[in-house]
């Protein structure tokens, strides 16, 4: 590719390339009052440094400042590897700019920009350098959206790039042409492995956003920064429920954010590219208007995490004020971006649905209405992803669907304790059909509050996550239970899922525990849930529709596991005196949660709300003991051979703060 020098020229304060119509130049927050004084000798003030160069090989590079001159040194340092460094020398100054040019061999990425005089180093500031490529591209009759996707000036081939109807992939230059409607909005590409894109805080700018005009053609540019992300995790954060109640901002920044960043910060010390995934549900369409509390006000708690977050639109995320799918997303298209796209991380295709239809009846200006939907995949989004998929030529590499509402039913158990399951979204047969070419997918959901896995098809592996925000914020709240823990009795906590090239291994973190807690065993002989005990401004006959079998004393010697993460192939083994009990799985209720709930409600007066309360579970797992004050030692191994135990003395009491 051949790089021309050009002039530089000054647009409104800042300076950039000319002759590059049509490309956005990322000089975002930076004003003419955006500068700084630094405290140094060198006489060097009113400095400007932008958010972000955009740079060609072989051109020069003009920042604002007073004070420079011909001769300084200026060094850009790599902010991801200290040992890449390339320094230049100033080449011309002015009173208010210094230029100089573009090093040779610098690549795409953050830089830390320092000058040197003599014996004295100053740093200026850190920006994103972007080297472009060469972005002229002739109109086409009929496609309505182009652009070129490069990395390092040069263009890169094979990227899928979508407007959410029509798909197509870049050409050898990394062009691309598209004959758009403009409906959705957006042009989106599906970041290709191992390489990034820049964040507007940690949310990924993988799509570009279009005017309303499809008479109109545009150009929209896409600048990747490689990277090497083979060896990736993505934390999956499912119901966050942000609504600025029962102190629910303060369990999350007290709770969750600093058990999330402290493990994004352990796996990126191990090497590991990390990323956050939401499952939808960050916020709560009943609170936006009540509470003053929508999608704009997620924005700062998202941005406090230690990585990029990609986010997924819940039932709860769309506007209470439209009776229309359609008009209900408009929010989260305009706060944070398209409700359905697909990126790659290594070797690893991801696709992010939005499998709620929002229906509202009731719903019109200053009204909420009545917040139903369908769970299903309306039909323009099945036939997007269909083209999505067929972009992918290798059907063995791994596909991760995310969407928000489950693809099956929580499961039952037959007379034999065999799962038995049920699909539960409208159109999930249609969604199975789009998939069942490819040899490993797994589907990732949320939505209602527990953990469980289903493995109906061969190739494909539902995991449903509990709740960042447990039972809606109500057990940690204030004056409750102070335990944080969801309807199955699965503490609040998020998916951590390690990703080595096409290995994949998963598990359930609990926030507050360490990530080998994968279980909580009950001495059911201890637990005789009474008013006297958890609800003592109540009756028994207040809390008898909540107790389920934890109304009556436990006499047979019978222990209680549940294990939140367990999928078919883990293994428990519970041995007393050296000998070998029976495990039985069963379906029924958690008794903690019953008491961190239910009884707390009912001791307010208040009745426990339907969605809210106990959920029975198929994650539970019991034996019977030959007696009442034996020590039993419990093994749980999961489907990676990672063991947890626990060597149970009994009796062991039942409280509200047991593990």
């Amino acid at each position: 590719m051949t790089q021309t020098r050009r002039k530089f020229i000054k647009i409104g304060g800042l300076t950039t390339l000319a002759g590059l119509s049509g490309i956005g130049l990322g000089f975002s927050g930076c004003k003419d009052d955006d500068s700084f004084d630094p405290d140094n000798g060198l006489n060097i003030s009113k400095v400007i440094i932008p958010s972000s160069l955009d740079i060609l090989a072989g051109g020069e590079v003009t920042l604002h400042g007073k004070g420079f001159q011909a001769g300084d040194q200026i060094t850009l340092t790599s902010s991801a590897d200290e040992n890449t460094a390339y320094t230049v020398i100033v080449s011309s100054v002015t009173e208010d700019t210094m230029t100089f040019p573009v090093p040779e061999g610098v690549a795409t990425g953050n830089y830390k920009i320092t000058l040197t005089r003599e014996a004295t180093t100053l740093l200026l500031g850190s920006t994103l350098v972007n080297l472009m490529a060469d972005t002229d591209l002739p109109d086409i009759e009929g496609m309505t959206v182009k652009g070129v996707v490069y990395s390092n000036g040069e263009g890169i081939p094979g990227v899928t790039v979508s407007d959410g109807y029509e798909v197509t992939v870049t050409d050898d230059q990394g062009r691309y042409y598209l004959p758009s409607l403009k409906k959705t909005g957006f042009v989106f590409i599906s970041v290709p492995g191992n390489f990034e894109v820049v964040n507007n805080g940690n949310a990924p700018q993988f799509f570009k956003r279009l005017s309303s005009s499809a008479d109109t053609t545009e150009q929209k540019n896409f600048s990747l920064i490689e990277t090497n992300n083979e060896k990736h995790v993505v934390i999956t954060m499912a119901d966050w429920h942000l609504a600025n109640r029962n102190n629910d901002l303060d369990q999350y920044n007290d709770r969750i954010l600093p058990d999330v960043n402290t493990s994004i910060d352990k796996y990126a010390a191990e090497g590991n590219k990390v990323y956050v995934l939401t499952l939808g549900d960050m916020t709560w369409d009943l609170f936006w208007y009540d509470n003053n509390f929508g999608l704009s006000d997620y924005i700062p708690y998202m941005n406090k995490l230690n990585c990029p977050v990609f986010n997924l639109i819940g039932n709860h995320d769309n506007d209470p004020y439209h009776a229309n799918d359609w008009d209900a997303e408009n929010q989260y298209r305009t706060v944070i971006g398209p409700t359905y796209y697909s990126f790659n991380l290594g070797k690893i295709h991801y696709v992010v649905l939005d499998d709620v239809e929002y229906l509202n009846s009731g719903g019109g200006e200053g009204n909420v209405g009545q917040r139903n939907y369908n769970e299903k995949i309306v039909s323009d989004q099945l036939e997007w992803l269909k083209k999505d998929l067929a972009a992918i030529t290798d059907k063995s590499t791994p596909v991760v669907v995310a969407m928000h509402t489950p693809l099956y039913k929580r499961p039952s158990l037959d007379a034999g304790g065999n799962q038995v399951n049920q699909l539960d979204l409208m159109n999930g047969s249609e969604l199975i059909d789009c998939l069942k070419d490819f040899s490993t997918v797994h589907v990732l959901s949320g939505h209602v509050h527990v953990n469980y896995t289903v493995e109906e098809e061969p190739s494909i592996m539902e995991h449903n996550t509990a709740a960042v925000c447990a039972t809606w914020w109500w057990t940690g709240r204030s004056g409750y239970a102070g335990n944080h823990i969801c309807k199955d009795g699965s503490p609040g906590g998020y998916g951590i899922w390690k990703m080595n090239g096409s290995d994949m291994q998963w598990s359930y973190k609990s926030a507050g525990y360490p990530e080998d807690y994968q279980f909580r065993a009950y001495d059911l002989n201890e637990i005789h849930i009474t008013a006297a005990d958890f609800a003592p401004n109540a009756t028994d006959a207040d809390l008898a529709p909540y107790v389920g079998p934890y109304g009556t004393p436990g006499s047979k010697n019978e222990v209680l596991i549940n294990i939140w993460g367990y999928d078919s192939q883990w293994d428990i083994e519970v041995t007393e005196n050296g000998n070998k009990l029976d495990v039985t799985r069963l379906k029924t209720l958690d008794p903690l949660h019953i008491v961190s709930y239910e009884a707390f409600r009912v001791n307010d007066g208040k009745t426990p709300t339907s969605a809210f309360k106990t959920t029975e579970t198929t994650h539970m797992f019991k034996v019977t003991a030959a007696s009442a004050d034996s020590t039993l030692n419990i093994k749980v191994t999961d489907r990676f051979g990672n063991v947890n135990t626990e060597s149970m003395e009994r009796p062991k009491a039942f409280s509200l703060n047991m593990s």
